[in-house]
């Protein structure tokens, strides 16, 4: 049986639903993720077989091609959110935190390490809030 996700961008203008299963969950540490994401890194999910369905805002999508690459990235137009692509290999991103479901299932690998932010490292040993520190 497959599962059913939902999810939406920051602004709310574009909401998804994917029926079907996930098959791979990599945190990518390359350069192109790193900018794509401000962050250490991509958190994407990867399916051949799950199907997108766009309950709305489909029309503020904008897919951003990088010329003389194989990297992507579709977002909102609104407010910069990533959201799931389809390539025309039929393969499904979607970006992990643009989910409102629960995902339960952990990533799979990092990638990209070598390229990985030279201030990503010993992270598990800062400190941790539920919230913002006061």
């Amino acid at each position: 049986m497959s599962k059913k996700h939902s999810g939406s961008c920051l602004c709310g203008e574009v909401r998804y639903e994917i029926d079907g299963d996930f098959e791979r969950f990599f945190l990518c540490h390359c350069h192109y993720c790193q900018k794509d994401t401000g962050s250490a890194h991509g958190a994407n999910l990867f399916s051949t077989s799950a199907t997108l369905n766009w309950v709305s805002g489909v029309d503020k999508v904008t897919l951003f091609n990088l010329p003389s690459t194989r990297h992507s990235k579709a977002f909102c137009a609104v407010c910069g959110s990533p959201v799931p692509q389809q390539s025309t290999d039929n393969l499904l991103v979607v970006p992990a935190g643009s989910l409102d479901s629960d995902l339960i299932i952990p990533p799979n690998a990092h990638l990209y390490m070598a390229s990985r932010a030279a201030w990503e490292h010993d992270l598990e040993n800062l400190p941790r809030f539920d919230g913002l520190p006061t």
